[in-house]
């Protein structure tokens, strides 16, 4: 009998087995439907890391799923699972860094009296760079903040992008470039 539901499961739409992971809990469906991606999940794993984290953070994502997946609503798993996987990488890098950076003994460095100890750049760090992207993206024309977002944030092509939003391919093209320009333009008034 399982080997007829396992049949059944490789045939089934990812939507229904979204479906049906949702009204029973059971993990087997959640189990059918993230071993069809796996290989593109290690795949995005393997450019933030070496090959035992990639394979840690493959399961850690599918333990992810297991809440996640019940509080969206998903229409394109596959495409939304990219951007699952690539948050997740990013925060754990971000947690590694975190971590490196509060285990720096102040006997390893030099005591000197100078304002910008500490600071990258003249003072902006990587954290304080992506808060002024975000403020200035929510300075932009609607229009334009959406497509961005779309575009750049979750890797939509420009037709996906039409297709979401409802714009002329055009408009979406031009709404992107003027996006940038003016995101570009916003932060270097911000200094960063």
């Amino acid at each position: 009998m399982s080997f007829i539901q396992q049949n059944i499961m490789q045939d089934a739409e990812d939507t229904d087995l979204i479906r049906e992971y949702k009204t029973t809990g059971k993990l087997d469906f959640l189990a059918a439907l993230y071993q069809r991606y796996m290989s593109l999940v290690y795949g995005v794993c393997l450019k933030y890391f070496d090959e035992d984290a990639s394979k840690d953070a493959v399961m850690q994502i599918f333990e992810e799923l297991i809440g996640k997946l019940k509080q969206h609503e998903v229409q394109n798993f596959k495409s939304w699972l990219h951007v699952l996987t690539r948050n997740h990488c990013l925060m754990k890098l971000r947690a590694m860094k975190n971590k490196e950076s509060r285990q720096v003994s102040i006997d390893d460095h030099p005591v000197v009296e100078n304002e910008e100890i500490g600071h990258h750049e003249n003072g902006m760090t990587l954290e304080d760079n992506l808060q002024s992207m975000e403020k200035c993206l929510e300075t932009l024309p609607e229009e334009q903040k959406r497509s961005v977002d779309l575009f750049y944030l979750q890797e939509k092509s420009y037709r996906e992008v039409s297709v979401i939003t409802g714009y002329e391919m055009n408009k979406v093209k031009s709404y992107i470039q003027n996006g940038k320009r003016n995101l570009k333009i916003c932060m270097e008034q911000q200094d960063v």
